[in-house]
């Protein structure tokens, strides 16, 4: 992939002004309707280092509204200081932080960040119940006449078992999920395979049969081939905008590094790829296709007239162009609401 943007001087640079002039479209765009959408996060950052770019993206991304972040797959206070820390180093105190499903104890790779960082210490709000957060935030959200959209970026426990406390939240709200393989695997792989999120299989299938406002998936297809490297990832490395410079020193710790310095590039970034599909404004970069998707009951996501009609990022139509977007996103101010 690091040849894709170094074939030559030209091709990077004319790559480069393509993306600057479709943020300002996207920009423009969101000018124009002056509303960001109000969104909610379910991850389980703190395992893959993505999980940690991804919500840096969103707190960049004026075309939406963060109002709550739930965990899900269990580690969930070792999640929830990992997000609350995030969100009170990018001025975001506002947006509520929900424990979410799959039990409380358990830590990962990004420990070191936050081993002495206590959820007490967070201003905002920290639900114990994240389920109910949730079920609360898209209801409250209807009630407003501004319905939330909900990205999730993880197993989805969390999300089962909100469908189970109320199932009527489907049909409240819209989807868009870091979920599957149709037809291709991890790393390009020309088969499908199951992918990481949708292992907990009983929460794919009920959440893969609600009837949501809108579906969208983004599968290993497109977000498995997402890296920065290059003058792209330098740049983040150079950068001291204060969410960016978090952003990375959890990516040190994660991957067992001394200093930042000796990061070369990103890991896979699946996770970005779920907040680019939940923007409302146009996705050039993406393929998109309407399919019918079921979840068979070893957790594949597979092409079928009687599965759930969704629109599925299924291929790229500029992956550099993409990629010059997430470097520009990411490295530009931090969105405060208030």
């Amino acid at each position: 992939m690091k040849s894709s943007l170094k074939t030559n001087a030209a091709k990077p640079f004319l790559s480069l002004r393509i993306a600057a002039g479709l943020l300002a479209v996207f920009i423009a765009a969101f000018t124009a309707t002056g509303t960001p959408i109000p969104v909610i996060l379910d991850t389980d950052i703190g395992d893959d280092i993505d999980d940690t770019w991804a919500l840096t993206l969103l707190l960049k991304s004026p075309q939406f509204d963060l109002k709550l972040v739930t965990t899900t797959s269990g580690k969930a206070e070792y999640r929830a200081k990992i997000v609350a820390r995030l969100l009170a180093i990018a001025g975001r105190t506002d947006v509520a932080v929900g424990l979410g499903a799959g039990g409380r104890a358990g830590t990962g790779a990004q420990l070191g960040w936050v081993h002495d960082y206590k959820l007490s210490d967070y201003p905002g709000h920290i639900f114990e119940d994240g389920v109910q957060a949730l079920i609360d935030t898209v209801n409250a959200q209807t009630s407003n006449g501004t319905p939330a959209t909900i990205i999730a970026i993880g197993p989805l426990q969390t999300l089962n078992e909100a469908l189970t406390r109320d199932p009527d939240i489907a049909c409240k709200a819209s989807f868009v999920g870091m979920l599957g393989s149709v037809r291709k695997g991890y790393g390009n792989k020309p088969q499908p395979e199951v992918e990481y999120n949708m292992h907990f299989i009983p929460g794919a299938k009920r959440v893969f049969a609600a009837p949501w406002r809108s579906f969208a998936i983004t599968p290993l297809d497109t977000c498995g081939l997402v890296r920065l490297s290059g003058s792209a990832f330098e740049q983040l490395k150079t950068n001291q905008d204060a969410m960016v410079q978090a952003m990375l020193e959890n990516y040190r710790i994660w991957s067992g590094k001394s200093t930042v310095s000796e990061l070369t590039e990103s890991s896979v970034l699946y996770d970005t790829v779920a907040v680019y599909l939940a923007d409302p404004g146009p996705k050039p970069f993406l393929g998109l296709e309407t399919l019918n998707i079921s979840v068979s009951d070893q957790g594949m996501t597979v092409i079928d007239p009687a599965g759930a009609r969704m629109t599925v990022a299924t291929t790229w139509k500029n992956l550099p162009g993409y990629r010059d977007f997430l470097d520009r996103t990411l490295t530009g101010p931090t969105v405060q609401r208030h």
